[in-house]
C-alpha cells in the first residue's frame, strides 16, 4: 500500500466534481487494473489504473471504487483486498478496509469478496451506470453485466433501475485533460528527471556500446532521482532501427557514423515524462545528417511556437509539417510547393508518418478527445502535450540519397499551455545540433 496522505483533500475534491456530474442517480464503477503474470506464477510489477488513482490515490490491485450520489450517507465506497498476513509475507503490506476508510477517505469499505453481494443493490438504484468494458477485469465486468440484466428485467414493474451504460471517460477524460496545479508540479518533476537522465546517459553513447547499455543508464538515472522507472518501454534505436517508430528491442551495437534516437521518459508519482533526442554516435553529425537534423529542429520550433490558448493541436501539427516539407523541398527530397505536397499525403507519409503531438499526464498517451463536435479542440491553460516531429528515411527507399538511407531523427519536448502562451517543461535538455554533439563528447 502506498499513498500521499496530504493529497487526500485533492482526491476528495475530484470525487466531489464527479458526484455532481453523476447526480442525481448515476453510478460510476472503477476497478483497479488487473495484475499481470508471466507463466504460471511470476507476478510483474503492478501498475495502477489511472482513473482509479486520479479519484482516490489508491494503488493496490483488486480494488473497486463505487461513486453513487444517491447514497447520501455513503457516496464513496471502496472494495479492497483484506489484510492477510500470509500473503503480505510474500507481496508486502496491505491497507485493508481500515486504510480505505482512514487514509483514502472512503465512506464505506468492504472486502473485495463482498462485491457480488453488495453491488447489485447499488446498481438497481441507478438510471445510468458508468463502467468501462474491456479493462481486463473480467470478474468485475461479468458481475456488472449480470447486475444490469437483472435490474433491467425488473425495471418495468419496479419503476427503477439502469437504462444506460456509459464509459467513465465521458466525465473523467475532460477532467484529466486540464491539469491542476498539483498535477503540473508532478509533471514538472517528471520532466526534470527525464532531462537529467538524458544528460547523464549521453556520454555513454559511443561506437561499440550496446543500445541496452544506454537504456540501463537511463533507467538507473530515473530511479536514483525518485522515479518509479520508465513511463513506457524505452526506445534506444541506432541507425536503421530508428525508422521503426516504436522499436524497443534495444539489442543492437552502436556503430561509428550512425545516429542514435532515444525516446524515453520517467514516471514520477504516476505522472509521465516523454522526450526524444537524436545523437551522433561519433560525436559529430555528418553534413548530410546535420541538414536533416536542422529540418526536424526547425519543425519542432515552429510547432512549439503555435502552442497557446485558442490554438489547436491540428495547427501545431500543420506548423511542423509545413516547415518540414518546405525544408525537404530545399534539400531536393521532394519537388513542388508545400501546398501541392499537402495534397499528396501518401507521398510524404513514407518520411513523415506520424502526427506531431499527443496529450501527456497519468498516461503517456493521455486521455482527451482531439476533436469535439466535429471541430478541432482548442488549447486551454492546463493542457500538457508533446511536440515531436520526426523524419525517417527507410533503408530501402531509392529516392533517398544513399548516405541518408536508414536514418531516423525525432526531437520531442513536453509543453504546458499557460494563460500567456506555453512553457516547455523539458527545456533544460537542449536540442540544438551542437549541444547534442557536446553531450556525447561529455
Amino acid at each position: 500500500m502506498s499513498t500521499h496522505a496530504s493529497d487526500g483533500a485533492l482526491y476528495a475534491s475530484r470525487r466531489a466534481r464527479v458526484l455532481d456530474a453523476l447526480a442525481p442517480d448515476g453510478v460510476m464503477i472503477l476497478p483497479a487494473a488487473p495484475e499481470l503474470r508471466l507463466g504460471r506464477d511470476l507476478e510483474l510489477r503492478y501498475q495502477p489504473d489511472p482513473d482509479l488513482y486520479y479519484l482516490t490515490g489508491y494503488t493496490e490491485p483488486e480494488a473497486v471504487a463505487v461513486l453513487a450520489p444517491f447514497r447520501s450517507e455513503a457516496p464513496f465506497t471502496l472494495f479492497v483486498r483484506p489484510r492477510d498476513p500470509e500473503r503480505e509475507l510474500w507481496t508486502g503490506p496491505r491497507g485493508g478496509t481500515e486504510a480505505a476508510l482512514a487514509v483514502f477517505g472512503a465512506d464505506e469499505a468492504y472486502p473485495i469478496g463482498e462485491l457480488p453481494e453488495r453491488l447489485p443493490a447499488i446498481i438497481a438504484e441507478a438510471s445510468t451506470v458508468y463502467f468501462r468494458l474491456g479493462t481486463g477485469r473480467d470478474d468485475v465486468e461479468s458481475l456488472v453485466r449480470t447486475c444490469l440484466i437483472r435490474a433491467q428485467r425488473g425495471r418495468q414493474r419496479e419503476g427503477r433501475g439502469p437504462r444506460t451504460l456509459v464509459d467513465p471517460g465521458a466525465i473523467l477524460d475532460d477532467m484529466r485533460l486540464i491539469k491542476d496545479a498539483h498535477e503540473i508540479a508532478l509533471l514538472r518533476d517528471a520532466a526534470r528527471i527525464t532531462a537529467e537522465a538524458f544528460r547523464e546517459a549521453a556520454p555513454r553513447i559511443r561506437a561499440g556500446a550496446g543500445e541496452w547499455e544506454i537504456e540501463a543508464a537511463l533507467d538507473a538515472a530515473f530511479r536514483k532521482r525518485g522515479a518509479s522507472g520508465p513511463a513506457f518501454p524505452t526506445i534506444v534505436a541506432a541507425g536503421a532501427n530508428a525508422t521503426v517508430l516504436h522499436y524497443t528491442d534495444n539489442t543492437a551495437t552502436l556503430e561509428a557514423g550512425q545516429l542514435l534516437l532515444i525516446d524515453a521518459g520517467a514516471r514520477y508519482r504516476m505522472y509521465c515524462g516523454d522526450v526524444s533526442r537524436t545523437f551522433p554516435v561519433s560525436g559529430a553529425f555528418s553534413p548530410e545528417q546535420r541538414d536533416v537534423y536542422d529540418v526536424v529542429l526547425a519543425a519542432h520550433d515552429a510547432a512549439i511556437a503555435q502552442v497557446r490558448p485558442g490554438s489547436t493541436i491540428e495547427q501545431v501539427h500543420e506548423a511542423a509539417l509545413r516547415t518540414a516539407l518546405a525544408a525537404l523541398v530545399d534539400l531536393g527530397v521532394f519537388r513542388g510547393t508545400v501546398d501541392e505536397l499537402l495534397e499528396k499525403k501518401e507521398e510524404y507519409r513514407a518520411f513523415l508518418p506520424h502526427r506531431t503531438s499527443h496529450w501527456l499526464g497519468l498516461d503517456v498517451h493521455d486521455v482527451g478527445d482531439y476533436e469535439t463536435a466535429g471541430q478541432h479542440r482548442r488549447l486551454v491553460p492546463g493542457m500538457v502535450l508533446t511536440v515531436e516531429p520526426g523524419i525517417y528515411f527507410p533503408a530501402s527507399h531509392d529516392a533517398v540519397p544513399a548516405t541518408l538511407r536508414g536514418t531516423g531523427i525525432r526531437i520531442e519536448d513536453d509543453v504546458l499551455v499557460t494563460p500567456s502562451g506555453h512553457e516547455v517543461l523539458t527545456a533544460a535538455l537542449p536540442a540544438a545540433a551542437e549541444e547534442m554533439e557536446a553531450m556525447v563528447r561529455g
